[in-house]
C-alpha cells in the first residue's frame, strides 16, 4: 500500500507541474544522453525455445503453447545456437508448423548449414513480426504500475513528459497507440535522470498527445 501511495504521489506531482526539464550540455555528455526519434518500425517478438537436433543433422523439432505458436510462421528467421557455445550462432528457417491434439503447436526449424559442433541440443530465438507500428525503444518507457512515460524534447536541452498508452511489445520498440507523434525526440538513455530531476524540481506536467 505504501508503495501504491508513493507511486500515485509521484504521479500527481508530474500532472500537477507546470514548466519543462531542462539539461544542460555538460550534462548531457555526462550522462551520454541519447534521443531517437518515434517512427513507424516492424515490432519483434522473439519466441525463445529449446529443442534436440534430429537424425538429420539440420532440423530440430518444439512444441510451443497456443499463445506462442499463433505468432510462428513458415519461413520466419530463426537464430539457433548450442547452450555450451553461445558464440556459435546458426541461421536456420521455420519449415513446419502444425497443431496437435492437445491444442500445442508444433514447430520444425531448418538449420541453413550443418552445425560444426556435435552438440543435440540447441537454444533458439524464432523472430516473430508483429507489424510496423508507431514506435519508441523500449528504454525510452518508464513504467510506473499501469502508467507509461517517456520523455519528448520540446526544444533543445528542454524535455517534457508524455504518458503514452502501448500495444505490442517486442526485443527491442513497443507499438505507441497514442500521447507522441511522428518525429517526436524521445529520450533513451538518461530518461532516467531526466525523470529524476523532473520529480525532484517539480517541473513539467504530462502532455497530452498533439
Amino acid at each position: 500500500m505504501l508503495a501504491q501511495a508513493q507511486g500515485l504521489r509521484e504521479r500527481m506531482q508530474r500532472l500537477n507541474a507546470t514548466k519543462a526539464t531542462a539539461v544542460t550540455e555538460s550534462q548531457a555528455a555526462d550522462l551520454t544522453l541519447t534521443k531517437t526519434a518515434v517512427a513507424v518500425r516492424p515490432i519483434q517478438v522473439w519466441v525463445r525455445t529449446a529443442g534436440a537436433i534430429e537424425k538429420s543433422g539440420r532440423t530440430i523439432t518444439v512444441m510451443l503453447s497456443p499463445a506462442e505458436g499463433a505468432l510462428v510462421k513458415v519461413d520466419q528467421r530463426v537464430r539457433a545456437f548450442p547452450p555450451e557455445a553461445r558464440s556459435s550462432m546458426y541461421q536456420a528457417r521455420v519449415t513446419n508448423v502444425s497443431k496437435t491434439a492437445d491444442d500445442r503447436v508444433a514447430v520444425t526449424v531448418t538449420l541453413v548449414a550443418p552445425p560444426r559442433e556435435g552438440s543435440r541440443w540447441y537454444v533458439m530465438e524464432i523472430v516473430t513480426d508483429r507489424g510496423e507500428h508507431l514506435s519508441v525503444p523500449n528504454e525510452a518507457i518508464i513504467e510506473e504500475g499501469d502508467t507509461h512515460v517517456v520523455y519528448v524534447e520540446q526544444q533543445q536541452g528542454q524535455y517534457v513528459p508524455r504518458e503514452i498508452h502501448i500495444g505490442a511489445q517486442g526485443e527491442l520498440y513497443t507499438h505507441v497507440i497514442d500521447g507522441v507523434k511522428d518525429g517526436d525526440q524521445v529520450v533513451t538513455f538518461g530518461s532516467f535522470f531526466i525523470d529524476a530531476e523532473h520529480k525532484l524540481k517539480g517541473t513539467g506536467e504530462i502532455a497530452q498527445a498533439p
